[in-house]
């Protein structure tokens, strides 16, 4: 009987690499390879299938959250480019949000600029940049600039 036990942690190994499940079918296999071994010295199958229950149940619960650490997943990409959001800059080009021009200049770094509204923002207006989005910073308008000369 334990090659039977045997038999089916390699197929539960081998699922869990064509079906990746976040190492759930894993811990099964070795459930069963557990019990393989157990069923080498115990001939009643109903010892084996308690035995293969219940440490596939401990061996998911308790590595699960070990597990979950190392795989963790960050979908959100975060870049440098997030870290003007919030800061002040000057409008260097008018900013049309009906044609979709305009540009701002954020710590010595010029940005193509939209807003959210439908208000045109001129030339030399303070800004604060809101959000960005694809390559384009949101911004609104403070106040206007003094040029001081």
């Amino acid at each position: 009987m334990w090659q039977i036990w045997l038999i089916l942690a390699g197929i539960f190994i081998i699922f869990e690499m064509i079906i990746p499940t976040d190492f759930l079918i894993f811990w099964v296999g070795i459930a069963a390879g557990l019990t393989s071994v157990c069923s080498a010295f115990i001939d009643n199958i109903t010892i084996q299938i308690v035995v293969f229950c219940i440490s596939s149940i401990l061996l998911i619960f308790c590595t699960k959250p070990f597990v979950r650490k190392f795989t963790k997943k960050d979908e959100n990409v975060h870049t440098n480019a997030y870290s003007i959001i919030g800061r002040k800059g000057l409008v260097i080009s008018d900013i049309d949000p009906i044609s979709g021009k305009g540009q701002v200049k954020v710590d010595n770094e010029v940005w193509s600029a939209k807003t959210k509204g439908v208000t045109i923002i001129p030339k030399d207006t303070v800004i604060t940049v809101n959000a960005i989005e694809g390559v384009k910073v949101i911004v609104s308008a403070e106040e206007k600039a003094e040029i001081k000369i």
